[in-house]
């Protein structure tokens, strides 16, 4: 009796191995991004207002680019591989990335920047593919160690948010300061690196760590399989004439009429945005899936009246997301301009590197992960915790007070240039908003998805996270430079000073917050008792 107290008041240890994987392949992604603005405006576009528009637009093709390939990557394992082989392809991809970065920077430090830009891209395409066989995989497989309906799984995904957040606090430390202070290239080879030691990790410990409530191995066959067997069991290793027989209209695939709204609705999507609307490629594309992927889903035939609903309550959810993280991911390109630009960097007589603000979130994360995921159980055991809109909500507040404060202490920068107080103030806001958001966004799509497609519904969620950093980069382009004669505008309104810039975001995610607060109560309950 004891031991099934402990077991159910603490969490398995396949957790921590995927927290540990976790932690480096974020160390490669965010200390590839802590040096990546950068160096495209040191080394190849300049630091002018138009080579900062140029690097926004690079940053914003790149980090939504990165999210929507998770679709790709989600579909291959519920239908094809399984979660274990597409982390190890998608590992070894996004170290190949950074290896290309790293001689990327090697060629535009002999001043050939044509092949320079020319790896770079190759470098990001790595990246891009990468992740999108990573990441929705093993954001599954956290929810996979519990049974349904266990009540850890919300604290379970704030550790593991932790596990992502302690390699987010490490890289810019060490690839910002290789890159600042010694050579670019170093810092992208550091990177890879870690993406090499995470895959270790994952490798030789996975097989005895990572299964199910019941001892069975998690991720060797395809989701697909996991409502055909027992509970948690999609991870067995059956002999191919053992596996489960899965009815056609029930296997995690798309019908042909999927297929048609699929890629017929895609492209229509993208020829409307590129050649009416004027939308680069990339956001054409990005955007145009994030609109045709969930109504692909929501026709599939099996789906029942209660399980469609809850996918709603996602895609609904998918919308306000957007306009989070299009606030929230400023941090890689207009505020590491910020700090670069205007800010008052010396501690003591020592200068702090720019790259070093993208570990104060981090860094916040890691000390107030445990303290919100406490609250959360405890408002569970006294069944008063609020439902995941609700929390939602609560974040999108918090991001637009951060951006009000730092609106604030932009209306006067001083010579020397701002205090680190209004950025540290910024990314403290912006870290609850976020643990009120994030983290329980990925345990709300793993527990209202349906198990035979639930990396594939993972991969649309991050639809929405790839369409707020496109977002993210084209609002960057709009970032003002005080010496500038010519000031940016949007829709209409001239962005003539960093106060009016700041204040535009507090705009879109206070109305955001508003709304999504609003229809929470009726989201809730097409939840059908899910929380």
């Amino acid at each position: 009796m004891n031991d099934q107290v402990v077991v159910q008041r603490g969490h398995p240890k396949g957790l921590y191995v995927l927290f540990a994987t976790e932690f480096w392949e974020r160390f490669s992604y965010y200390g590839m991004r802590a040096i990546f603005f950068l160096y495209m405006t040191q080394m190849l576009f300049g630091n002018d207002q138009a080579g900062i528009a140029a690097a926004s637009n690079v940053y914003g093709s790149y980090t939504g680019l990165v999210y929507l390939t998770p679709l790709i990557g989600g579909y291959v394992a519920d239908r094809f591989w399984g979660n274990r082989k597409s982390i190890f392809v998608g590992g070894l991809l996004m170290a190949l990335g950074q290896f290309i970065l790293f001689f990327s920077a090697t060629m535009a430090h002999n001043a050939d920047k044509g092949t320079a830009i020319t790896l770079m891209w190759t470098g990001l395409a790595f990246l891009i593919f990468g992740n999108g066989f990573f990441k929705p995989n093993i954001s599954t497989m956290v929810g996979q160690l519990y049974r349904e309906g266990d009540s850890r799984k919300d604290a379970a995904y704030t550790i593991f948010y932790m596990g992502i957040n302690a390699g987010a606090f490490l890289a810019p430390l060490i690839c910002g300061y290789l890159g600042e202070k010694i050579d670019f290239k170093w810092g992208f080879m550091a990177a890879g690196i870690g993406m090499l030691v995470g895959l270790l990790i994952f490798y030789f410990t996975k097989d005895k760590y990572v299964t199910s409530p019941s001892g069975k191995q998690l991720g060797v066959l395809p989701n697909k399989y996991l409502e055909h067997a027992d509970e948690n069991e999609a991870g067995v290793d059956l002999p191919e004439t053992q596996k489960p027989v899965i009815p056609s209209t029930n296997s995690g695939g798309f019908s042909k009429t999927q297929l048609i709204i699929l890629i017929g609705g895609t492209i229509t999507a993208f020829c409307l945005l590129h050649f009416v609307f004027h939308v680069d490629i990339w956001g054409s594309l990005i955007y145009g899936m994030t609109v045709i992927a969930p109504i692909t889903i929501i026709t599939d035939s099996s789906l029942s009246k209660t399980e469609k609903d809850r996918l709603w309550v996602i895609i609904l959810i998918m919308m306000f997301v957007i306009f989070f993280w299009m606030c929230f991911e400023q941090a890689g390109a207009s505020l590491t301009a910020f700090a670069a630009n205007q800010t008052d960097r010396h501690v003591f007589g020592w200068e702090m590197p720019a790259s070093y603000f993208q570990s104060f979130n981090a860094g916040f994360i890691i000390i107030l992960a445990p303290l919100i995921s406490a609250i959360w159980l405890r408002l569970s055991r006294k069944k008063m915790e609020p439902s995941a809109p609700y929390k939602q909500s609560l974040g999108l507040g918090f991001l637009a007070l951060g951006f009000l404060f730092i609106a604030f202490g932009s209306k006067s920068i001083p010579q020397q240039g701002a205090s680190i107080v209004w950025l540290t103030g910024l990314y403290f806001l912006h870290t609850v908003g976020e643990l009120c958001l994030s983290p329980i966004g990925l345990s709300m799509v793993n527990k209202l998805t349906p198990g035979r497609f639930t990396s594939l519904m993972m991969g649309v969620w991050f639809l929405a996270i790839a369409t707020g950093n496109k977002l993210a980069g084209t609002m960057s382009s709009l970032y003002p430079d005080p010496d500038s004669p010519v000031h940016p505008s949007f829709m209409g309104m001239e962005i003539a000073n960093l106060y009016t810039y700041f204040m535009i975001f507090v705009v879109f995610a206070g109305v955001a917050a508003i709304i999504l607060f609003l229809l929470s109560r009726k989201l809730q309950t097409m939840m059908h008792g899910i929380r």
